[in-house]
């Protein structure tokens, strides 16, 4: 970790997955912290306050401040706090978290297009309905400029994937023919937010998403790490396209106490073969014989991603065994497997 003096952390699904923290997650950072990185919370999730996030991070046993959250929300009300006059009427699709946030900047929080609003502030809220989509569809076809929080197509939960704050900035995107600016990753202005709040000069970004997290780690010309405890497969990580490729790749947050060893592009003892579109994978003598060890298993996918990646291959890879090894951990990363005949 000496490379970097920040950690810029996603929260859903790479620190807590629902109300519960992601196994060692909390323990992982709480080292980060106490070998004297700055770590910031870093969340495109635009529901809750600053402070509600921190007490809920506290809970699950976190130490840190209010300070240490940075939310979409607050990146939201920035961009238009640039654009708009102090006073401007914003019309919120959100919570009130959000709506707080726009009076924080010196704009004026507002819920229907009869109220004049010059702009439009979209953010995730659970209670998000089709009359609130309305209002904002009106506004957008009167010329308001438009800000999304964040355009996440899926939340992570305890229970699953859910629709996220992109799938209603969908909606609008539809009726209204517009795309809106953004706030949250994988643009910009979130991580800069981050970074300058922590006074940071080489910050690591920690999450779960590739289209995210790792994309707005590019953004801001920044080295990532990809945790699999969220919505980002060992399949879509080969699959990336260049600005959504990791730095590091790991199962989880245990990675940051031996940060190095899951760098992609370093020779990790698995030995792969490129055909055409096909990757031949074949073990070290020395790997584990049980396919369930994930260590292995990470490695084994560092080593294709090193090689696909690096081939500047057109295509989508497919994957054969050159062991039973290597078999599965083929089957236990659900990689796509070569036709065989």
């Amino acid at each position: 970790m000496t490379r970097h003096d920040a950690l810029l952390v996603d929260l859903d699904g790479t620190v807590y997955a629902g109300p519960d923290a992601v196994p060692g997650a909390v323990e992982a950072l709480e080292a980060a912290r106490k070998r004297g990185l700055t770590v910031s919370y870093v969340t495109n999730n635009a529901s809750r306050a600053p402070g509600a996030v921190s007490e809920h991070l506290a809970r699950l046993g976190l130490t840190l401040t209010e300070d240490d959250v940075v939310t979409s929300a607050q990146a939201g009300a920035a961009v238009l706090a640039q654009q708009c006059g102090p006073g401007t009427k914003v019309l919120v699709v959100g919570t009130e978290a959000l709506a707080d946030e726009i009076r924080g900047v010196g704009l004026e929080p507002v819920r229907s297009v009869d109220d004049g609003p010059a702009a439009v502030v979209q953010g995730h809220s659970p209670d998000t309905g089709w009359r609130d989509l309305a209002e904002a569809a009106l506004a957008l076809g009167r010329g308001a400029t438009w800000v999304a929080c964040n355009v996440d197509p899926t939340l992570p939960s305890d229970r699953g994937l859910l629709p996220g704050n992109g799938s209603m900035v969908a909606a609008l995107r539809s009726a209204s023919r517009r795309d809106p600016q953004v706030a949250g990753k994988p643009a910009a202005p979130l991580l800069r937010q981050a970074i300058d709040r922590a006074g940071a000069t080489t910050p690591l970004v920690v999450g779960d998403r590739l289209d995210t997290d790792i994309a707005g780690g590019h953004a801001v010309e920044a080295e990532t790490l990809l945790v699999l405890t969220g919505v980002s497969t060992a399949a879509d990580v080969l699959t990336a396209s260049e600005d959504q490729r990791p730095t590091y790749l790991a199962a989880d947050l245990g990675a940051l106490a031996d940060l190095e060893s899951t760098r992609v592009d370093v020779d990790h003892a698995w030995q792969v073969a490129l055909d055409g579109t096909t990757l031949g994978l074949t073990a070290p003598d020395d790997a584990p014989d049980d396919a369930t060890d994930r260590p292995a298993q990470l490695a084994a996918l560092r080593a294709l991603c090193r090689a696909w990646w690096s081939a500047g291959a057109a295509g989508d890879p497919t994957i054969t065994a050159g062991d039973r090894t290597a078999d599965a951990v083929v089957t236990a990363l659900a990689l796509p497997r070569a036709a065989t005949g």
